[in-house]
């Protein structure tokens, strides 16, 4: 996520990470903040203690993955949702075929 911030937010891409604590600890929103200076995470990412977005994703996308990517377009469309880890490849050409749309 870090090097696609890094080599496309030029291009438009926005990335906005989410975090839905799964334990008690991951709520305090310190060790949040320390998390991401640690892991120079360079892009926002909003909380979610209350599950809201998580919630809200649920519904109309079965959300209930650690972690998952939404690929938005321009027009606020989910065009593809990649669960778990791997295929790095396929998910930059995603992100380069809605770049240049």
């Amino acid at each position: 996520m870090r090097a696609w911030h890094h080599r496309y937010s030029q291009e438009g891409l926005v990335i906005i990470g989410v975090h839905t604590p799964e334990f008690s600890f991951e709520k305090d929103i310190d060790n949040v903040q320390q998390a991401l200076v640690r892991l120079d995470v360079p892009y926002p990412v909003a909380i979610d203690n209350d599950w809201q977005t998580w919630r809200a994703y649920k519904q109309p996308f079965n959300q209930r993955y650690w972690p998952s990517k939404y690929f938005i377009d321009k027009a606020g469309h989910v065009r593809h949702i990649h669960i778990g880890e791997g295929r790095y490849e396929e998910q930059e050409r995603i992100i380069q075929a809605l770049l240049a749309e």
